[in-house]
């Protein structure tokens, strides 16, 4: 798999999940589309739906992980971390591949 997921991540999704209306084959679905200010946006959602033909899955740290074969290409090597602090939460995404990311860290080019 292109994308790790780190043990504090993990936790994070594992809560949404649990506190979440989801079914027993709820995964974390890592993506990018089009768009963002630096070309292409990072997506993260708590999804059922896996398609063995365009998607990778694996578990990490107890959490079903899925990323479609198109965003793996933009995604190698990516790490997916959660931080807490006091100037903010939520998801960071750790790429090797973005030559440029945009000040929220929400979008990246390659």
């Amino acid at each position: 798999m292109s994308v790790t997921i780190t043990e504090t991540a993990a936790k994070e999704v594992q809560r949404f999940i649990t506190e979440g209306d989801y079914d027993e084959n709820a995964a974390l679905r890592i993506g990018v589309a089009g768009g963002g200010c630096s070309g292409f946006s990072y997506s993260l959602n708590i999804a059922s739906d896996y398609d063995e033909a365009n998607d990778m899955k694996t578990e990490q740290h107890g959490v079903p992980v899925v990323v479609d074969r198109k965003s793996a290409l933009y995604l190698e090597g990516t790490t997916v971390d959660y931080y807490e602090g006091i100037e903010q939460r939520g998801f960071q995404f750790h790429n090797p591949n973005a030559k440029k990311s945009c000040g929220c860290g929400n979008s990246f080019s390659t």
